[in-house]
């Protein structure tokens, strides 16, 4: 039995997948120490085929998964019913591990015992130009559980129902919800940020507009969904529903600068280079407005 699993999904990132699954066979740790089990959810691109290009440069246990597109939530579930590993470190497509990074996940385990061990998270505009792997505070996130980078024992999983909750069929805020019951039974969390790995996150240009939007909004339906599940002030601080949250996104929405900005962004970034400082501020602006607008209508829908 391996004494680390390491699982992520992929859906439509052949371009970056290839050099995850390269780090991810190039661990310090002995070979039968660990597996990697991927799934890939449908990818309609050829995600397949870059699978089996770095199939062989796998040195430890490599388990793939195909299945048709079902949401991170069901994959996650397909990857944790294959995985044998005494811990599971969840990790995103878009996470670049540096070779410690299994031995690190393992070395807060023999230190600190069943606790969730959060690793650090450096942002990167790219893999080929990456950053010192030093975390500062800069980096910081306060997710207790965030399956960027983040480890439990399997029998600890198994103690909060085993499974991510698959009705969150679409983005946002599934991780979130598993951590709540992780909470509930009183899970201690321990951050190594020596456990680095990189998030490709270029900077966002005019093509990514829409997505963002669309993106939002559907973290706003799934934030109702996760509020219903667990009222309490945790949730409403993480999803924006706190008193001082709306009325700041109530003010956004009132003063209607968001609307009017629209047409100035998409005219001003047509050539799909990258957003400029302004340009930035006015799509988070536009977010801010498409999230609480899509809250309210999802409140209305549940109510």
């Amino acid at each position: 039995m391996p004494r680390l699993t390491i699982q992520l999904c992929t859906y439509k990132r052949a371009a970056l997948l290839e050099r995850v699954l390269e780090a991810l066979f190039d661990q310090t740790v002995p070979d039968d120490a660990l597996e990697v089990v991927l799934v890939n959810d449908g990818s309609p691109d050829d995600t397949s085929e870059v699978i089996e290009r770095v199939r062989p440069l796998a040195r430890c246990a490599f388990t793939v998964i195909e299945q048709p597109n079902g949401g991170l939530a069901k994959a996650r579930n397909a990857g944790i019913a294959r995985a044998t590993g005494e811990r599971i470190c969840f990790i995103d497509d878009d996470v670049l591990p540096t070779p410690v990074f299994a031995a690190e996940h393992l070395a807060s385990d023999a230190k600190h015992g069943d606790v969730i061990v959060r690793g650090a998270v450096i942002n990167t505009a790219s893999f080929d130009d990456l950053p010192t792997p030093i975390w500062t505070p800069a980096n910081y996130s306060g997710n207790y559980f965030w399956t960027s980078n983040v480890s439990l024992r399997r029998s600890r999983l198994d103690l909060a129902g085993g499974r991510f909750d698959e009705t969150f069929t679409e983005y946002g805020w599934e991780d979130i919800e598993l951590g709540m019951r992780l909470r509930a039974l009183g899970t201690r969390a321990v951050f190594n940020r020596f456990a680095v790995a990189f998030h490709h996150k270029p900077p966002p240009a005019s093509t990514n507009v829409e997505g963002i939007l669309r993106q939002v909004r559907s973290q706003a339906r799934t934030a109702v969904q996760l509020r219903a599940k667990h009222p309490h002030w945790r949730v409403d601080l993480a999803i924006g529903t706190t008193r001082p949250q709306r009325a700041l996104g109530e003010a956004v929405q009132r003063s209607g600068i968001a609307r009017r900005l629209a047409p100035l962004l998409r005219a001003a970034t047509a050539d799909g280079a990258p957003l400029s400082l302004p340009q930035r501020l006015a799509t988070q602006l536009l977010a801010t407005d498409a999230y609480y607008d899509e809250l309210a209508r999802a409140e209305r829908a549940a109510s």
